[in-house]
């Protein structure tokens, strides 16, 4: 995907999510003033004067920092200067020159792309002194800027949009497949993203709540473009202490708002968790396609029944959903994992199918038929006719007489019938009973 990119690099705490956020004009990145707080690559789509590209914010660099999760973010932030094609280098002008800034600055001429120095927090018109020791960093003249305040953004985008190469797609990408990975920390989401994409695209640890974004990657495979969303584990209330964390829920729970397909990773040595359970009711009430990937397969010692054994439990466990398929991956050695994408495509393909009203019809017609609806005292529940009124999810409009009487058996025995003749494998089904007398 030639994709013109945008890359937001700079040290800890100087706005560089802020400014991420109000580019793509959505909260994605936690804004918040603790240092470190965004830690992975972030990807969205930006769009300025109808020219289309995707931007990347990147975790505070402090090149002098040796710790683990720091040596990530360096790892991280140096993948996406070499994929961007405009970097976007953010200080903060209120405070000049510092040497985390000059250091970052060393870093990213030796990348030779192109960059762009914007001094962010200069909330007024008054310009402090401090903006021209930025001269020194020898990348011209600064944007001067308020993230927060959104001041000075549409010259800078002017710029960036100047700057892309020539042979950059900058059109509209309307064929995604919105792929969020759902589950506990430490269930292998990260590493599973990381074993599709071929490539080290989001920090793994074995600190539990590494990820805390909603981390967007874009994906291209056998002519399907994808857009997989890594999310933070959900915990138990108890253990949520810090805002950062708490943030992330939302952030994981709007990932799941706005995904086709959701991914409920389970780590195969614990079996489904509470966490589990309300993650996936969300996505199912959310009406999201739904796929179970039983992760860490690999570390299971197995009989001739073990794969069966496991599949009826989660079954019981996720009673509700039992529409979803599962399968069992090894994000750690690749087991299955192109298998998992081969569903992802049917799953997305049932997601958006639509039958025709007659079709519709003559199963509606067979079931009434095998199993006529509910009666009392006399009273006879009556479907006169079906329609499907919308797709993702496929969504049913059936009108009858007496809808009072329908129970949510004979609900269910209709959705069986279509699931019988359509599959829908992986796609919740909605059902909606409207009254209607015969004469309207």
């Amino acid at each position: 995907m030639n994709r013109a990119t945008v890359c937001v690099v700079g040290r800890p705490n100087v706005g560089k999510s802020t400014l991420f956020n109000k580019l793509v004009g959505e909260r994605i990145s936690i804004t918040e003033d603790t240092p470190g707080v965004t830690r992975d690559r972030i990807y969205a789509e930006g769009e300025w004067l109808g020219k289309y590209y995707t931007l990347i914010d990147t975790g505070g660099l402090d090149l002098e920092d040796e710790d683990i999760i720091m040596d990530n973010i360096k790892r991280q932030a140096n993948l996406a200067i070499e994929m961007a094609d405009v970097i976007l280098f953010v200080v903060d002008g209120r405070i000049g020159l510092t040497a985390a800034d000059e250091e970052i600055g060393n870093m990213l001429r030796r990348s030779h792309k192109k960059v762009i120095l914007v001094a962010n927090k200069i909330d007024n018109m008054n310009v402090p002194d401090e903006i021209y020791e930025l001269y020194e960093l020898g990348f011209g003249s600064p944007h001067i800027i308020s993230a927060e305040s959104s001041l000075g953004l549409g010259d800078l985008l002017d710029d960036v949009i100047e700057n892309f190469p020539s042979d950059t797609d900058t059109e509209e990408d309307e064929d995604l497949i919105r792929v969020t990975l759902i589950g506990k920390p430490n269930a292998g989401k990260s590493s599973l993203i990381n074993n599709i994409l071929g490539e080290e695209r989001v920090i793994v640890t074995d600190i539990p709540g590494t990820t805390r974004d909603a981390i967007n990657t874009y994906f291209e495979f056998n002519d399907h473009r994808y857009m997989f969303v890594d999310t933070a584990g959900l915990r138990r209330k108890r253990s949520i202490e810090e805002n950062v964390e708490r943030y992330s829920v939302v952030r994981t729970l709007a990932a799941v708002d706005k995904s086709d397909i959701c991914v409920l990773v389970i780590d195969a040595t614990e079996g489904v968790t509470e966490q589990d359970t309300k993650i996936a009711g969300y996505a199912h009430e959310a009406g999201k396609g739904i796929i179970i990937a039983v992760n860490k397969w690999d570390l299971i010692e197995k009989d001739g029944k073990t794969m069966g054994d496991f599949e009826k439990q989660v079954r019981s466990d996720l009673i509700f959903m039992t529409y979803a398929p599962i399968i069992f991956v090894s994000a750690k050695t690749g087991q299955r994992v192109n298998n998992l994408l081969e569903l992802i495509n049917v799953v997305n393909n049932n997601y958006n199918l639509r039958i025709k009203t007659g079709t519709l019809n003559d199963i509606i017609n067979e079931a009434i038929m095998n199993n006529q609806p509910p009666s009392d005292k006399g009273r006879q529940a009556k479907i006169y006719y079906a329609t499907q009124a919308s797709v993702r999810p496929p969504k049913f409009v059936i009108f009858m007489k007496n809808k009072d009487l329908m129970h949510f058996s004979y609900k269910r025995f209709l959705e069986n019938r279509i699931r019988y003749y359509f599959g829908f494998e992986g796609v919740t089904i909605w059902l909606d009973f409207k009254e209607r007398q015969r004469g309207e």
